[in-house]
């Protein structure tokens, strides 16, 4: 059995677990943004961060990383293994598709099908910590102050923009962000001073 899941986040510069390849992808239809509530990992429930989810959006496209994991030894266990890993660190994100990844943007055809995605749908009564658009500056603000067992939210920003850079993707959502929170901190320097 062979499983291929595609990570577009965290799962990008932190797999988490072991895997036998690993492929610069992107999917169609779909963009990144900062609408997923966070209260585990970079926020808390009193003061949640933002994080990642996919909005489907028309002609968009949105590059991530595929991982395949099918350990020869026992397949199984592997599989099994990976799906538990993957149902406790994504447990805010509602749904799993199963999408097609291609190479590039102009590709017909797709590098691998039915790759395993997750994906935080925006209905609240389903997915309580989604945390849907804001303007830039108030998703900037909010992921600022954010901070959770797994570091400050802004960290998790700033290594997605990193990560991106070094794939050479770019994704405007993502960098705007950025700059955004560098600007705003920035200004906090120099008022302080």
């Amino acid at each position: 059995m062979v499983l291929w899941v595609f990570g577009y986040g965290s799962l990008i510069w932190k797999a988490g677990f072991e895997y036998d390849d690993r492929q610069v992808c992107l999917i169609k239809g779909y963009r990144r943004v900062f609408y997923q509530g966070s209260t585990d990992h970079r926020g808390t429930p009193e003061y949640p961060g933002r994080t990642v989810t996919l909005e489907p959006a028309e002609g968009e496209i949105c590059w991530g990383v595929a991982y395949k994991v099918s350990n020869e030894e026992d397949k199984q266990i592997a599989v099994t293994q990976l799906a538990f890993h993957l149902e406790v660190r994504e447990k805010q994100y509602d749904n799993k598709a199963y999408l097609d990844v291609y190479a590039e943007p102009m590709a017909t055809t797709p590098v691998i099908s039915g790759v395993m995605v997750y994906i935080a749908s925006p209905d609240k009564k389903l997915n309580r910590n989604y945390l849907g658009p804001a303007s830039v500056e108030e998703i900037a603000k909010q992921i600022i102050n954010a901070k959770g067992p797994s570091g400050p939210n802004r960290e998790y920003l700033f290594q997605l923009e990193q990560a991106l850079i070094q794939m050479g993707c770019e994704d405007k959502h993502v960098i705007d962000l950025a700059n955004e929170v560098r600007r705003i901190l920035l200004e906090e320097v120099s008022t302080v001073s």
